[in-house]
């Protein structure tokens, strides 16, 4: 039986731990051990992953301006995605044989920079040409990691959204406005974790409620206002009475509605119906740990947002099935694919390739579709292949790469952060992340400065009418050519036709602030992929902080809690966090 085994990460220079079960898979898969710990590797991978920024730029085709995922300094041909998935161009033409007098990483870098990536990752799109990481949109604006979406905008990782605005990890919802994780429901707006729930404000952690206002930790409720029953009619009073289309009365709600909630426990992880399971946002998991939003997984570890996936580590962004796969960066539909980015569909036994589609057999590939036995784009027999790529392996080893930082790369390593098109703060590392640019700086990665604002401002967002009453039909035209200053971050936005519409149906305020800092706003309510063992905060007859009296009689009686958890809430948050059995007792 193998035992732990503790050793410093390369990277941050803190201890981490292999553990027996960890060293059976590298076995199984053929990888060395990992020098960087598990957090690390994660951000590693978090820095390839531009998720919500898009640039104008000109293609490499034709010179004219198109929408691209990549920052016009980037180097790298770029063509627009309906050509880079055409005929008309042969990655093949960039293939070259290896050097073994010198380091792979360094030639691949090479063969990175002159093969021509796609501007955006789209796929079965309608009027939708401000979008990227997204499938089958149709009439949408600024939606990222998305697909089956229809007339919306602002909307991330979510899908089978119709009639919505500013959502973040959500599915099968409609006419929902700014909320996190809102599944499977209708009308919800400014609330966050509800699911099979209609006519909702305000309100956190709901299951199959309706008409419920400022309320937190319902089950199968209808008709409450800050988690009191009232009658049908008063609560349609209530309604009738709350301004929503003020923006002062929204903003005053929700620091009412702020305060409220953290009176209340929060259960220490999202989940359901997981087996022998740690992490964050996981749902009909089994054994899968130290992961942050995996749905229908099975003997997974370190991995973040997959789905339907099993027997893999170090796995960051899969929508479809895959299986035996280590330490990649968006790969779906895949079998044993080791080291790679961005590729999918039906992909199996690809190192080190990047933007390799419908292939096998793949070794520092770039581009290439329905391709295999290739190494560095170039053909090979499948008897060459098996030949030349343990000799490559051997030689990664003795000869590795070292980046700017010192760190040693050798042939079990994903590629250097360096290597990556994408500046950290362009990526979801900065999101779970963040750190000013002289930190970014500091540990080895880029940092790049956001375009200068090409548009003249025309109206401040202070001047917006308080009401979306106030509006005029007349003054609709108008408010929709303004450039309006976000009040936060002073950078440009505008009111967008389908927008306005959907804010005078409701009726909801026009917002005072642009679409990426009200995502930021939001994105304070999800807690990063990141997890720490702390204690349960119930006492017995209430929480630590004495701000929760317990309703309902707990199996550890009237002593604390004994339970000690792996959440990923920090311990420097100040949410009440009660462990599985408590919540449960609590809210059941």
């Amino acid at each position: 039986m193998l035992e732990s085994e503790t050793k410093t990460c390369q990277s941050c220079k803190n201890n981490f731990v292999i553990e027996p079960e960890d060293f059976e898979f590298y076995q199984k898969i053929n990888v060395p051990q990992p020098t960087w710990c598990p957090e690390c590797r994660m951000i590693r991978r978090f820095v390839w992953r531009n998720e919500r920024t898009i640039f104008r730029r000109k293609d490499s085709v034709t010179g004219k301006e198109i929408i691209s995922e990549f920052h016009p300094e980037i180097s790298t041909p770029i063509y627009p995605h309906t050509y880079w998935y055409g005929d008309t161009w042969d990655p093949m033409e960039y293939g070259r044989s290896y050097d073994f007098s010198r380091p792979f990483f360094e030639q691949f870098k090479e063969l990175l920079e002159l093969v021509p990536a796609p501007s955006q990752s789209v796929m079965n799109i309608i009027n939708s040409e401000y979008n990227n990481n997204v499938s089958d949109l149709k009439n949408c604006y600024l939606c990222f990691h998305a697909g089956g979406i229809e007339n919306s905008a602002y909307v991330v990782g979510a899908n089978t959204i119709k009639d919505s605005f500013d959502l973040y990890h959500t599915k099968n919802a409609e006419l929902c406005y700014y909320g996190y994780m809102i599944d499977e429901s209708y009308k919800i707006f400014f609330s966050i974790n509800c699911e099979a729930s209609f006519e909702v404000w305000f309100s956190k952690n709901l299951i199959g409620c309706n008409n419920c206002f400022g309320c937190i930790n319902l089950r199968k409720k209808s008709y409450c206002i800050f988690n009191k029953q009232v009658s049908k009619e008063e609560y349609l009073d209530f309604i009738a009475d709350f301004n929503s289309g003020s923006f002062q009365k929204i903003l005053a709600m929700q620091e009412k509605v702020y305060a409220f909630w953290k009176n209340f426990p929060d259960r220490f992880t999202l989940g359901f119906r997981n087996v022998n399971s740690t992490g964050e946002h996981l749902q009909d998991c089994k054994n899968v740990n130290y992961s942050f939003d995996v749905h229908d997984g099975l003997d997974l570890k370190y991995c973040q947002d997959v789905t339907d996936s099993k027997d893999s580590y170090d796995h960051s962004i899969g929508w479809e099935s895959f299986s035996l796969c280590y330490e990649n960066n968006t790969v779906a539909d895949a079998y044993n694919i080791k080291f790679s980015y961005k590729c999918w569909p039906n992909v199996s036994y690809l190192r080190y390739a990047i933007f390799c589609l419908s292939s096998s057999h793949l070794f520092g590939c770039v581009g290439l579709r329905k391709k295999e036995y290739c190494i560095f784009n170039k053909q090979y027999t499948k008897e060459e292949y098996k030949e030349l790529v343990p000799k490559i392996i051997k030689h990664m080893d003795d000869m590795p790469y070292i980046d700017k930082m010192g760190r040693i790369y050798k042939f079990g390593e994903f590629f250097p952060p360096e290597f990556s098109p994408f500046a950290y703060n362009e990526t979801i590392a900065q999101d779970f992340f963040p750190l000013t640019k002289e930190e970014i700086e500091e540990k080895g990665f880029l940092y790049r400065e956001a375009p200068v604002n090409e548009y003249q401002i025309t109206m401040k967002a202070e001047d917006l009418p308080d009401a979306i009453e106030d509006l005029s039909k007349d003054a609709t035209d108008q408010i929709l050519k303004e450039v309006i200053e976000c009040i936060e971050c002073k950078r440009a936005y505008r009111i967008i036709e389908m927008e306005l519409s959907f804010y005078r149906r409701i009726p909801l305020p026009l917002p005072r602030s642009c679409y990426k800092c009200r995502f930021a706003q939001l994105f304070k309510f999800v807690n990063p992929p990141k997890f720490w063992k702390r204690k349960c905060h119930c006492t017995g007859t209430e929480s630590e902080n004495n701000l929760y009296k317990n309703t309902a009689e707990h199996i550890h009686g009237t002593e604390p809690c004994p339970i000690i958890m792996d959440t990923s809430y920090a311990p420097e948050k100040t949410e009440i966090v009660y462990c599985e059995k408590c919540y449960q007792q609590e809210v059941a």
